[in-house]
């Protein structure tokens, strides 16, 4: 991957989700020390701090099929805004999260940037609820789908255009816990699902040979969606959806080894890191390593 410098953008988003804490997780990659890592391997870093985020205490969760909408699209719109400005600048955004549904706003700043945009969803979930489908109402569920143009007007239209990638660009990879509507509209799309299913038949390196084929086919971009629960939670156990029988950690090493061979990714996020429900930081730990990965460190 070319050494394009990085600016890291805090998103301590926590509006999404119905577990506190996820908010912090912003402060707990930088204490593992994401910014001394990619310094040491030779990338210029910036730090543009942290977003404003309002605290669900200080505000109506409003309607229960999609709590804290107007709060969400609000900051999900100065994201957008940001990361569209520091490509504008040949910069590489890394965001750091945060519940997912900061992810809307990541993903239409990047694509105000790019033509065709492929994305990696690296995640247990599938994100792909609407308000219709979601269990919860919690946004953090429905950002792909949002992504993909699909759900509520507020939320598809955040920076004035939709969608933002294209079904054909998108994969989802380490599902393992799908709802009734997010099955039906990968049937309906026909999203290209990597479930655990496939990685463990057909192991992780074929799975990303695939996705990446799938990603950079047509695209002039590429962004991945990193969130800490793809990866078991034996491996990351400070998220706030866990689920058993994830993406180890080895395998994950292997996944962001093989997007850096492609050199394929243009921006990125890492999402969903809980330091209340952590130990010993170790999940934003695994977060920054994986990070390491992604921009090219080896053992060799």
């Amino acid at each position: 991957m070319e050494k394009k410098p990085i600016t890291i953008i805090g998103m301590p988003m926590d509006l999404g989700q119905g577990r506190r804490g996820v908010d912090m997780g912003p402060s707990a990659i930088r204490y593992a020390s994401a910014q001394a890592l990619l310094q040491k391997l030779g990338y210029e870093v910036e730090d543009l701090g942290d977003l404003h985020v309002p605290s669900p205490e200080s505000k109506s969760a409003g309607d229960p099929k999609l709590k804290y909408l107007n709060e969400i699209r609000d900051v999900c719109e100065k994201l957008a805004e940001t990361v569209s400005g520091v490509i504008a600048r040949d910069r590489f955004p890394l965001v750091l999260g945060g519940d997912h549904s900061m992810a809307i706003g990541t993903i239409a700043g990047a694509a105000a940037q790019y033509e065709n945009m492929g994305v990696i969803w690296y995640d247990a979930h599938g994100d792909l609820n609407t308000g219709e489908t979601s269990p919860s109402g919690n946004i953090h569920g429905m950002s792909l789908a949002v992504s993909l143009g699909i759900g509520h007007p507020d939320l598809v239209n955040i920076g004035g255009f939709a969608p933002k990638v294209r079904p054909e660009h998108t994969v989802i990879i380490g599902a393992r816990e799908l709802d009734p509507g997010e099955r039906d509209l990968i049937g309906q799309l026909g999203i290209k699902v990597f479930t655990m299913h496939e990685i463990d038949r057909l192991g992780m390196a074929r799975v990303m040979e695939e996705a990446i084929g799938i990603v950079s086919n047509g695209t002039d971009g590429v962004h991945l969606s990193l969130d800490l629960d793809g990866l078991d939670p034996k491996d990351a156990p400070g998220v706030g959806t866990p689920v058993p029988g994830g993406v180890t950690y080895r395998e994950s090493h292997l996944a962001m080894e093989m997007l850096a061979e492609a050199g394929i990714v243009t921006s990125a996020e890492f999402v969903e890191v809980n330091p209340i429900l952590d130990r010993e930081n170790q999940t934003a730990k695994v977060a920054v390593a994986l990070m390491g990965s992604v921009f090219g460190q080896k053992v060799l």
